[in-house]
């Protein structure tokens, strides 16, 4: 009897399917046709009324997939109801292609899922233009260093309040391989103290002006006041960083589109009570895109940040890391903020925040698995290598090295 072997292949994204079925020896029309049938989805749609439902039903069926729906939709006992989606990437192609030919809605359906399945592609390399200054994305996971410029930060409290210490980690942080500098004037910790637009300027003015002359890199400003942006965006600041994802002060999302600034919109909510927790977090950066988009931003140019420790409970954090990878659904680079915050303590039982650098490197890691574009730390340099050890595994895609069929 002839032996053969049998293994399980990982198989994630369309170019993997397609570099498998070519190490197999496959024709290359075959393949084109094949490489989807390999990649199972499930795709959910929330609240859909009980006709379309009936609809995707039946046109998922048609397809060789499936469609999973509340128990009440085969009697008609309700008007609404979530729907999961499942098949192959190829069948939710033919899906979407059959519901853009269908009216009442129903387009815009096809047109979602097929950018949808797109996003969830590996993202190509692309130029980010930040005012002047340029920010490769896609080739590897870009470094954020932080630099709080405050009395009473959660982290570094105090430590770099003074401009010439600023100055100091800032550029320490560049030799160290920073990307991007963030400068925060005001506190975000947990039951921070609010402070004025005039007094976080009068903070943040002497040290931006500084490091514009002195630094190479993109310099962002983390603030959710719209007249501090402005400033900054004046003085030559590159990029702004809003905790509150445009939704927050009314005029920000006009500042950054006046000055055509990428901006980076977190999550971000008052409590910590949910109906779903990743549908809601969707929903609320959904509409921070669509305030941006309604100044001209678009594409690269907003930049989506979960906001873990904001609004969620450490266990809540911790689901959010497990499924970092659905927020690529939104067709937005991803920004990864983890570093030092009370989930990664109260997870090892370390008080002390210097002491949470391992934990910050595993949420720096999983986050180049799930395709992060920007991590945003404290201590740069050992991240840094981190991501770049991470990123020579993950994005040296899977079966790229083979000896030819």
């Amino acid at each position: 009897m002839q032996t053969y072997s049998m293994r399980w292949v990982t198989l994630d994204n369309l170019e993997e399917a397609k570099r498998a079925l070519t190490q197999i020896g496959s024709d290359p029309g075959g393949i084109a046709h094949m490489a989807g049938k390999a990649l199972g989805r499930g795709i959910k749609l929330e609240q859909v009324p009980l006709w379309v439902a009936h609809i995707l039903k039946q046109e998922m069926l048609s397809v060789g997939g499936d469609a999973a729906v509340h128990r009440n939709v085969i009697i008609n006992k309700i008007d609404a109801t979530d729907i999961m989606l499942l098949g192959t990437v190829r069948q939710l192609g033919q899906l979407a292609s059959k519901v853009l030919a269908q009216p009442f809605g129903l387009k815009k359906i096809g047109h979602d899922l097929k950018q949808l399945l797109a996003a969830l592609e590996p993202s190509k390399t692309r130029i980010l233009k930040c005012r002047g200054m340029e920010l490769l994305l896609g080739e590897r996971t870009l470094v954020m260093g932080i630099l709080n410029v405050t009395p009473d930060s959660f982290s570094d409290g105090g430590r770099y309040y003074s401009i010439e210490n600023a100055i100091a980690q800032a550029k320490r942080m560049v030799e160290e391989g920073a990307d991007i500098l963030d400068i925060g004037a005001e506190s975000t910790r947990p039951h921070h103290e609010e402070v004025s637009a005039e007094e976080e300027w009068r903070r943040l003015e002497p040290v931006l002006k500084t490091l514009l002359e002195q630094v190479a890199i993109p310099i962002s400003i983390d603030t959710y006041k719209a007249s501090v942006a402005a400033k900054a965006l004046e003085a030559g600041a590159h990029l702004i960083n809003d905790v509150w994802g445009l939704q927050k002060d009314p005029d920000m999302a006009r500042v950054v589109g006046e000055y055509q600034a990428p901006v980076i919109v977190m999550h971000n909510q008052e409590g910590t009570t949910y109906h779903h927790l990743m549908g809601d977090m969707l929903t609320f950066l959904r509409q921070s895109i669509e305030r941006a988009e309604a100044q001209g931003l678009t594409g690269d140019q907003i930049i989506l940040d979960p906001g873990i420790g904001f609004g969620k409970t450490a266990e809540q954090n911790l689901e959010v890391m497990a499924r970092l990878t659905e927020f690529r659904t939104l067709g937005h680079p991803l920004l990864l903020g983890t570093s030092r915050k009370s989930f990664i303590g109260k997870t090892l039982n370390q008080t002390v925040v210097e002491e949470r650098l391992e934990g910050t490197l595993a949420t720096s890691v999983l986050g180049v698995v799930a395709g992060v574009d920007i991590i945003r730390v404290h201590d740069v340099q050992a991240n840094r290598r981190a991501v770049q050890m991470a990123d020579a595994i993950v994005r040296e895609q899977r079966g790229a090295h083979y000896v030819g069929a």
